[in-house]
């Protein structure tokens, strides 16, 4: 069974369907993504466990948004990477961090 039917199946046991609109899954990815941050808040070292949890937690969010909204997660990753791609040439950004619209035309 896959992840996205295991926590249908899960959601549904538990009666929590109804909490899943796409404002509050909005609202826990960017819960769970602040839990994440916080496993690196002082400093670069971290515990392994506590951010894997963190991650699938935000990814389980994810995956569940989504559904909701009757997309494949992998499908609108993909899309993105591409308008991405065009963003951010290779020749033009290999190696920077800088922003597409804060670099000029070198």
């Amino acid at each position: 069974m896959s992840l996205k039917e295991e926590l249908r199946t899960f959601n549904k046991a538990m009666d929590w369907d109804q909490f899943h609109t796409p404002e509050n899954l909005a609202k826990s990815i960017s819960i769970e993504a602040a839990e994440l941050l916080e496993c690196f808040q002082w400093n670069s070292e971290y515990n392994r466990e506590d951010v894997l949890e963190e991650l699938a937690d935000v990814y389980s969010y994810a995956v569940m948004m989504a559904d909701v909204l009757g997309v494949e997660l992998e499908d609108i990753a993909l899309k993105k990477l591409e308008v991405t791609k065009e963003k951010y040439p290779a020749e033009k950004f290999k190696g920077i961090s800088t922003k597409y619209n804060k670099i000029g035309d070198k």
